[in-house]
């Protein structure tokens, strides 16, 4: 027997549109409630007849008591098709719990009372699933017998709709006349409106073409890698989109490595094809060096690649955007340092019309430039929802900010003109080698003279830019490149950013001078044997006694500068000393970039 197809749609209306009562006609007529609930909701339900939006009223009640529920979702099916259905809040303030229901749905169940038309809610209703990528609408005319079935007053709110449709873009529509409270149009035909034709809710969500797999487009994105034994690498990860089955081609990124797909297996099971959302293990015919955030995909058609892109943001915080401030981005299995560079305008949900804007508050929409410190690898919202999204995290509460959608690649357009006086100071050395010491030490004296100066101590930005990275070689690299892109993004606006960080391996410290270009390397030198005379945190003894496994200095290599800019000799000189000289250095460098004056 053919596994029967899932879709998945959404319910919207406004306040007394009588979505609950729809939902629970639906459920009701489609089979698909408990005896149980049946005789519940018949005994709380005033008179002889049943008060169908009492089947929802658990829920409801939930959020009443200060549960987070965000979407109630419903799970359904009939002979023909399964369903899950997303009971999404109708009040604007809940714009963020409506997004979270339409970013996983193929089609939106519009509600309009018929009494009144259409509404801005209803509006901002279809404009939020549109921009979340639904392209099917079933705009249900509610409550068709309290204006008695009037065919005019049907086609008038469905010709409104069309309308307004028209400032969408391309969709599907059908228009249904329904009375929740009697089933008419919900699942039965209804003798009362002979002049529609079309079918029910119910034939049309049966009926409705569900987006299938693509065969093209492979990508999955990688989220850890498994040796056992002897058996080859196997790279774990949910297929966002395509089909993929041994024997594919496939692509490897950041690396543009190919190679062939060996087996997929579910589990232990070896499956001959996996198509989305299924979580998989791949195992490839070359033993290629993946990691957490890398992706496979299908070289005929690999997705895009850039540090800057435009999208669209749904800001879900009570903390304004700050343009500039560094957040993080939550992309597939990567998690990147980012900040939105620009924001070009803010979208009124009800009308899409766009208006200047220097910031957004909770649960606006704009569009804007984000820039990457490492490359995403993605495909537009439109053509796949999953690389096309992302999340914007906090990097010190570590909540979620916002919801965006890739529009594309940020243009190539030129750097505008930044001051003259950035620059990022950089001290690396051993830990207790003296560089908090120092950098606390520089900073408070430029402070002093009126510098624009910013500290990035490495042990502050562990606890919080950085929280979710280990002490593996990947992890440090990836804490380095972080704090470089802060230091990037405060040099070019002008700012003097002073990074206090062991930083232990000179290729990444390499990388980070180069993408800023204005850099001062302080090497902030004492012997081993110093630092752990010093060594006011322990750590050295710990390491010693093999509770910290990859302490460097100790049982992982720290590279010191080959030619660095300043060297401060902290077994020698004092920390007043050595501050003094990482000053002179600044000034003297601050010097040459400033501007001509004859």
């Amino acid at each position: 027997m053919a596994e029967r197809e899932l879709l998945r749609f959404l319910t919207a209306g406004s306040v007394d549109d009588g979505k609950s009562t729809l939902i629970g006609r639906l459920l009701h007529d489609s089979n698909a409630l408990y005896q149980d609930q049946l005789a519940s909701v018949r005994q709380a339900s005033p008179g002889s007849s049943i008060d169908f939006s009492l089947f929802t009223d658990g829920l409801r009640a939930e959020r009443e008591q200060g549960i987070t529920i965000d979407v109630a979702y419903r799970y359904f099916s009939t002979p023909k098709r399964k369903f899950i259905l997303a009971d999404t809040p109708g009040h604007e303030q809940y714009t963020r719990n409506m997004a979270t229901g339409a970013s996983n749905a193929d089609l939106a169940v519009l509600l309009t009372d018929a009494r009144k038309g259409l509404l801005p809610q209803t509006h901002r209703h279809a404009a939020i699933a549109w921009l979340l990528g639904i392209r099917q609408f079933a705009v249900a005319i509610n409550k068709m017998d309290l204006v008695g079935f009037d065919e005019a007053i049907f086609q008038n709110i469905a010709a409104d709709f069309r309308r307004f449709a028209e400032k969408l873009g391309p969709v599907e529509l059908i228009f249904i006349p329904t009375c929740s409270v009697d089933g008419d149009n919900i699942a039965r035909r209804s003798e009362r409106t002979p002049w529609y034709r079309g079918a029910t809710l119910l034939e049309h969500l049966e009926s409705v073409p569900v987006r299938a797999p693509r065969r093209e487009q492979v990508r999955l994105a990688v989220q850890t890698v498994l040796r056992t034994g002897r058996e080859p690498r196997r790279y774990a990860g949910q297929i966002s989109s395509g089909v993929l089955r041994p024997g594919d081609a496939v692509i490897a990124l950041p690396s543009l490595r190919g190679s062939r797909v060996a087996s997929i297996r579910v589990g232990d099971q070896e499956i001959d094809s996996a198509v989305p959302p299924l979580s998989v293990t791949v195992s490839l015919e070359d033993d290629l060096d993946l990691g957490r955030g890398d992706m496979l995909a299908d070289p005929a058609s690999p997705p895009r690649s850039g540090r800057r892109i435009r999208a669209t943001l749904l800001w879900m915080s009570d903390r304004p955007l700050a343009p500039g401030r560094p957040y993080l981005i939550k992309h597939t299995t990567r998690q990147v340092c980012a900040s939105v560079t620009r924001l070009d305008c803010a979208l009124d949900p009800a009308t899409l019309e766009r208006r200047p804007a220097s910031t957004l508050a909770l649960n606006e929409f704009g569009e804007c430039e984000i820039e990457c410190h490492q490359p995403l690898y993605f495909d537009p919202y439109a053509e796949n929802r999953l690389t096309g999204s992302f999340i914007v995290i906090d990097p010190i509460g570590n909540g979620t900010l916002a919801a965006g959608m890739i529009l594309s690649e940020a243009e190539n357009a030129a750097a505008a003109p930044q001051p003259a006086s950035g620059l990022t100071v950089w001290l690396t050395g051993l830990s207790s080698a003296g560089k908090s010491t120092i950098g606390q030490a520089v900073y408070e004296k430029l402070w002093a003279r009126g510098y624009k100066v910013e500290w990035l101590d490495g042990d502050a930005v562990r606890r919080n830019l950085s929280k979710d990275l280990g002490f593996s070689k990947e992890d440090r690299d990836e804490n380095v490149r972080r704090i470089g892109f802060v230091a990037e993004m405060l040099t070019r606006n002008g700012v003097i950013a002073l990074v206090s960080l062991i930083s232990p391996y000179r290729q990444v410290r390499e990388e980070v001078r180069r993408r800023i270009g204005n850099f001062l390397e302080v090497y902030v030198h004492a012997p081993l044997e110093v630092c752990e005379q010093r060594d006011v945190k322990g750590l050295y003894r710990r390491a010693r006694a093999g509770e910290i496994p990859a302490m460097t200095g100790v049982n992982d290599p720290y590279e010191p500068p080959l030619d660095p800019d300043l060297e401060c000799r902290t077994d020698r000189e004092t920390a007043a000393e050595s501050a003094a000289k990482v000053i002179a250095a600044i000034e003297r460098r601050l010097a040459r970039a400033a501007p001509d004056q004859s």
